[in-house]
């Protein structure tokens, strides 16, 4: 299982982005979700890696 919180803001970031974090289910800072290891949820936590913080 894979913990991703959000612990930066979206305000600078571009639509794509903010698309990426919204689809992990995060809203605003400091959120939380846990995820399945899998291979689809690596790729948008890469997308976003700046923007949040991940841990195993």
């Amino acid at each position: 299982m894979i913990k991703v919180k959000l612990v930066r803001s979206l305000i600078c970031c571009n639509p794509t982005q903010r698309a990426t974090v919204a689809a992990l289910g995060l809203r605003k800072v400091g959120s939380e979700k846990t995820f399945k290891d899998d291979a689809a949820i690596r790729g948008m936590i890469n997308k976003v890696k700046h923007l949040i913080e991940v841990s195993e």
